[in-house]
């Protein structure tokens, strides 16, 4: 089993993001989960990659040809990918994927979140997805779901294509046992 883990590419960062970042790995490894990810050095992609080796485990990094600054890849991983564009990137990724965990990150970890998130909408993948709301991070987003949900910008039925979870054991728990149902887009896309 491969997990496909999102998250922020710098360090400038809290520890406690860092920390958990590296016992998501850890805790990845332990269990023979492998990694897929972007690639990075730093930030929670560093720290999870990080995690990973510690523990031993095999990692799958995917980083366009365009991030070529030293410093910015992670140097252990065991199977390095270098697509030309950040869609090329972000197909593969999902393609080297069992599940999907949303760590704290940026516009790019949004921007993942929200296409793997619209695919399984759209029954185009069924995979589970966790957002880890490491220290509340994600509550702001979530009460934007909620608004929109209100506001019948999307159904109810959405938020339930995806968990939000804290606690590391609980998340690669769902992962592992993730029970695949039938996707039906009418349930959870206006039409």
């Amino acid at each position: 089993m491969r997990i496909c883990v999102y998250g922020a590419s710098s360090n400038d960062i809290s520890p406690i993001f860092i920390e958990q970042g590296e016992k998501l790995g850890y805790e990845m490894a332990k269990r023979g989960i492998g990694l897929t990810f972007g690639g990075g050095a730093n930030g929670m992609m560093g720290a999870v990659a990080r995690g990973i080796t510690q523990g031993g485990g095999h990692i799958i990094g995917v980083a366009p040809k365009f991030f070529n600054v030293d410093g910015v890849l992670y140097e252990k991983c065991d199977e390095l990918i270098r697509p030309d564009t950040m869609r090329q990137r972000k197909q593969i990724m999902e393609d080297n994927a069992d599940g999907f965990i949303m760590t704290p990150g940026g516009i790019g970890t949004f921007e993942e979140f929200f296409e793997i998130l619209t695919l399984k909408q759209l029954a185009q993948l069924n995979k589970p997805i966790v957002i880890m709301n490491t220290d509340g991070y994600y509550n702001d987003m979530l009460n934007m779901m909620q608004t929109a949900v209100e506001k019948d910008f999307i159904l109810e039925s959405v938020k339930s294509l995806y968990v939000v979870m804290t606690d590391i054991d609980e998340i690669l728990t769902y992962i592992e046992n993730y029970n695949q149902h039938e996707i039906d887009v009418k349930q959870y896309k206006k039409i």
